[in-house]
């Protein structure tokens, strides 16, 4: 909903109608203006002088209204346009036959405001009807259709109808843009309970279906059960069907993600995080981590999200590479990025195997590596020779980093 909240504050509607606010205001005075300066050329200058009297008062007190579609009521806008068109048919009473036929109404250009609140507020239909009625009373009050009178009318009309028009269009953008936001923080949600599922609950699955099945007997049958709920449960993950709802009372153990004090550290976002102290229970037996002598410190977010990127790397390592399989980190410290390199000397991947694994539902590179690189602004580009091994390249560059720091802070 914050998506939405943040395009209904960029709404295009809103400049038009402070515009509108500033047009009814302007004409007014004009129309006062013009009143005052040809006083002494009307019929029935009381007329004129008690019409533009109201006129200002209710352009005055009723500012409020055209702030927004909310307060311009289909009552106001009824209102207003009937101030306008009282104002047209008066002129006939307060001024000269000949004077009537070539010089303005009483209210003048205000009588564009009238019909622009329509459009703005119901679009382009409304439009076309409130300047329809306002060119009607303009032809009944100056008692013919001169070409002057024709192009002011067909003027209002088309420039009435051309706003409500665009009004209707970017309504339908905001709509649309509003949507997409929400889709797109619904798709990142799941990704993020897609990469949690599969560090976890996905990883623990396929580790009893291995050791039930190794082990026989009444194991085999719990690993075949096990086995069958980690496919459906991948066809869910992969399908965007996460009936998922986190509590207080839920536990997840992440098979490679590193644990403990260190990891810990900086969990209440107050300071940086140094991500060797992240990596560093990756380092064991068949696992070499080459790191820089200084801290490497990152917002802690994204060295928990970098770390476990890490991890989901080493576990693919032990899955396809085998348990004799040698790993090798290596953190570099650039000045415009973060690199973390995991290479190993397994058998490598084979060519469509990635898009093949995706497809199944296996998600440890789409979701586990790439797409928590991806939601810290940075990249993961992996690198695979059959027979001679695979690397992963993580690259998150500190003015992502930086930027997302700030965002944060505005939150």
């Amino acid at each position: 909903m914050a998506g939405r909240e943040r395009v209904l504050r960029m709404s295009v509607e809103l400049p038009l109608w402070r515009a509108l606010a500033g047009y009814r205001v302007l004409t007014m005075l004009y129309a006062l203006g013009l009143c005052v300066t040809t006083y002494d050329q009307f019929t029935r200058p009381w007329i004129a002088i008690g019409y533009d009297a109201v006129l200002a008062v209710w352009t005055l007190a009723t500012l409020p209204r055209v702030r927004g579609a909310a307060s311009c009521t289909k009552g106001f806008l009824a209102a207003d346009l009937t101030i306008a068109l009282a104002g047209v048919l008066l002129t006939a009473f307060a001024d000269s036959h000949q004077r009537i036929a070539g010089g303005p109404t009483l209210p003048t250009i205000w009588t564009g405001g009238a019909v622009l609140a329509f459009a703005i507020k119901g679009g382009w239909r409304w439009a076309a009807v409130a300047s329809t009625v306002v060119a009607a009373a303009n032809l009944v009050e100056r008692g013919q259709l001169a070409r002057d009178t024709l192009h002011s009318l067909i003027l209002v009309w088309v420039a009435s109808i051309g706003i409500g028009y665009v009004v209707e269009v970017a309504r339908a953008s905001e709509r649309t843009l509003a949507r997409a936001l929400e889709i797109q923080a619904a798709t990142r949600e799941r990704e993020r309970l897609a990469r949690d599922i599969h560090d976890s609950v996905l990883q623990v699955l396929a580790m009893v279906k291995r050791r039930g099945t190794a082990l026989g007997g009444e194991a085999a049958e719990l690993g075949r059960l096990a086995g069958e709920q980690e496919v459906a449960l991948r066809t869910l993950v992969a399908g965007g069907l996460l009936p998922v709802a986190r509590t207080a009372g839920d536990t997840a153990v992440p098979v490679a993600e590193p644990t403990g004090p260190a990891y810990d550290e900086g969990t209440d976002g107050t300071g940086p995080v140094d991500l060797r102290t992240l990596l560093a229970p990756f380092a064991r037996d068949g696992v070499s981590l080459a790191e820089p002598g200084a801290p490497v410190p990152l917002p802690p977010a994204a060295a928990r999200e970098l770390a476990a990127a890490v991890g989901a790397a080493l576990d693919n390592v032990r899955r396809h590479a085998g348990a004799d399989a040698r790993a090798w980190i290596l953190v570099e410290d650039e000045p415009a990025d973060i690199l973390v390199t995991v290479r190993d000397d397994g058998p490598g991947i084979p060519e469509g195997r990635l898009a093949e694994a995706e497809g199944e539902g296996r998600l440890g590179v789409a979701q586990s590596i790439r797409g928590r690189l991806r939601d810290l602004g940075g990249s993961a580009e992996l690198i695979s020779v059959p027979g001679q091994g695979t690397e992963v390249e993580l690259k998150v560059p500190k003015g992502a980093l930086a930027a997302r720091g700030k965002k944060a802070e505005r939150r």
